[in-house]
């Protein structure tokens, strides 16, 4: 499915949270707190004390690039955000916008002028500092150089000017008002390197090891499809990680990833499914994370693949420009099955397309719009619309083509499959047959326009301008033979018309009400059909892993989260003070606060911080 981190949130002014709420979490998930002391922007003694310590993230999603510029997928949008820094974070409390790379930033009166204040303690992994000057080239890149703007264009499709006029200062001019200017998920890269590459729709960042950064994370090694590794930065401002190594290691399959969990050859598995999380919390020395997810589980239609000059492409099924197909089609998707059935109870029914999780954009259609489970209807709709059963029972177009379609599956999901069969079932008793295509990877033919339907998902960031950006017009591809930010080929006027009110409007209440009459339309044009709001489903070994940040702190998740927080705050368990075998009984938790560090009894409090990401296929 598709995610991006999140890339893309909207903030207020940053502010400290105090260690009493860290102390609660850690409480409440039987992980005693311990005093420890950091100081700001240096490795932390207990870093060089680990000896060799290694965490080990199973992902079963490939990287689509290393590049900052390219990717989308949510596996590389999340090793960006512990590789580079952006100009502000989010706080894993409660996803308030915090200082990143910048530390301060005020709008002129009229908003269109956005000065930055970029910190003096942040330097890259080569020992150069990292200065306003970084966050400009990286602005003006993505302005002049189009393959620049792929993953995020967006944010800065709008931007007049950018200028550095001295280390510390950025300034960013804008043609109109922006909603997202404390919503900047852009990976800020260094430009004494950058500056370098040529074309920056084929440098994919993955020749030259390590690669330079200002994040807590420093990318050392990578094969492709097997894994990627990285070492802590011992240069980051608010403290090194407490691991020796970071990494990532692909598994195509999901049961051998939780058999690596069981074995101790991985620390951690995002991703399981109800059967699996069920097993694993019987073991010994492995924790289940079940929490609200931030993504959506979606039903996508082709709506006819086109781009921006006009031109049509793919193979999609025409059947499936008709209103009426689609509405059937929904008609005949049982939910409630799917979250009972499927999901085993942990997920939330789908409706609108920001989950529940994210309260103030969170939208479901009431009354006469709400597309209730119903067969029958879909029976008569079908009927209605000329699409009538043949001597074998097959629904035929007027034209004699019978309503067989193809649907996208990722190979690596087994919830995709498990739906696909009952989408199978619904739907050849409509008459219409389906060809479940399960494959590693949808991105070539979802990309080329080549799929009737697809399963589709992203995780959604605090702000949802990102994840409503690629429904846009202005995302879809320039012609067929480039790539765009697009998700699914939507492009309609309406829709348009009220992203671009949304992404002016500074009222919080008046844009979330906007926002909602963005997901009502896109409900209406019938493309897409939210089918559930999975829970994250993850699991960790308390034998390698002592404590680790979710986010948000109450119930939240670990995998793909909106900043580094999992990862950097993860302690090892054979540092953590008093540790026992079953090391689910001690552990650190840092949090981050305004200035200099505190020592507290039980705990800590330290600086204060914030993607996309883009939120992004998966």
């Amino acid at each position: 499915m598709v995610t991006k981190v999140p890339p893309r949130p909207a903030r207020r002014p940053h502010g400290a949270h105090g260690a009493h709420g860290a102390l609660r979490v850690l409480l409440a998930s039987g992980v005693a707190a311990t005093s420890l002391a950091v100081a700001p922007g240096a490795a932390r003694a207990e870093d060089d004390k680990a000896g060799g310590t290694t965490l080990t993230v199973a992902v079963s999603q490939s990287i689509d690039s290393l590049s900052p510029f390219l990717a989308q997928k949510l596996t590389s949008t999340s090793i960006h955000r512990l590789a580079y820094e952006y100009l502000t974070n989010y706080d894993p409390k409660d996803a308030r916008t915090v200082p990143g790379l910048a530390t301060e930033w005020k709008p002129s009166p009229d908003k269109l002028t956005w000065t930055y204040t970029i910190r003096g303690d942040s330097y890259w992994s080569d020992g150069t500092q990292a200065t306003a000057e970084d966050a400009a080239w990286t602005f003006n890149k993505m302005m002049t150089d189009p393959n620049a703007a792929t993953a995020n264009g967006s944010f800065t499709a709008n931007f007049e000017k950018v200028t550095a006029p001295d280390p510390q200062t950025l300034v960013v001019k804008l043609k109109k008002p922006q909603a997202t200017m404390t919503a900047l998920d852009v990976p800020i890269v260094p430009k004494h390197v950058w500056e370098k590459v040529g074309d920056f729709s084929k440098f994919n960042n993955d020749q030259q090891f390590p690669i330079v950064g200002n994040g807590p994370f420093v990318i050392t090694d990578y094969k492709v499809d097997q894994y990627i590794k990285l070492k802590p930065n011992r240069k980051f401002w608010r403290g090194a990680p407490k691991f020796d190594e970071l990494v990532f290691k692909y598994y195509k399959d999901g049961d051998a990833a939780v058999a690596a969990l069981q074995k101790g050859e991985v620390s951690f598995v995002p991703n399981l499914t109800p059967a699996q999380a069920d097993a694993l919390k019987t073991q010994k020395n492995i924790k289940v994370n079940d929490a609200p997810g931030r993504r959506f589980f979606a039903l996508a239609t082709n709506p006819g693949a086109r781009s921006q000059d006009g031109k049509t492409f793919g193979n999609g099924h025409k059947a499936l420009l008709d209103p009426a197909v689609r509405k059937a089609l929904f008609l005949a998707v049982d939910r409630t099955t799917l979250v009972d059935k499927v999901f085993q109870g942990h997920a939330v029914e789908g409706e609108g397309y920001i989950p529940p999780r994210f309260g103030s954009y969170f939208w479901k259609p009431d009354g006469d719009q709400k597309r209730r489970y119903d067969p029958e209807e879909a029976e008569k709709v079908l009927d209605a619309a000329g699409y009538r059963k043949n001597a074998e029972g097959k629904r035929v177009g007027k034209d004699g083509r019978p309503l067989d379609f193809r649907i996208l599956c990722h190979a690596t999901d087994p919830n995709d499959k498990a739906v696909g069969k009952y989408l199978q079932e619904w739907w050849g008793k409509l008459g219409i047959g389906l060809k479940v295509e399960c494959l590693d990877s949808v991105s070539d033919p979802w990309t080329k326009g080549d799929y009737d339907l697809a399963f589709d998902g992203w995780s959604v960031n605090p702000d949802p301008d990102y994840v409503l950006s690629i429904h846009t017009c202005g995302a879809l591809p320039a012609t067929p033979k480039d790539s765009g930010a697009t998700d699914n080929f939507i492009c309609d006027e309406e829709f348009d018309g009220l992203y671009a009110q949304q992404a002016v409007e500074y009222d919080t209440a008046k844009r979330a009400d906007l926002v909602k009459r963005m997901q009502s339309r896109l409900y209406d044009t019938g493309y897409m059909n939210v089918m559930a709001y999975p829970n994250a489903l993850e699991a960790y070994r308390t034998d390698q892993i002592a404590s680790i940040t979710t986010m948000p702190e109450a119930a939240g998740n670990l995998w793909g989260q909106d900043g580094y927080w999992s990862w950097w705050s993860a302690v090892p368990a054979a540092s953590a003070p008093g540790a026992a075998k079953d090391s689910a009984s001690a552990g650190i938790w840092l949090v981050v606060g305004p200035a200099a560090v505190v020592l507290l009894g039980a705990g800590v409090w330290a600086a204060r911080r914030r993607r996309s990401t883009a939120d992004d296929r998966e």
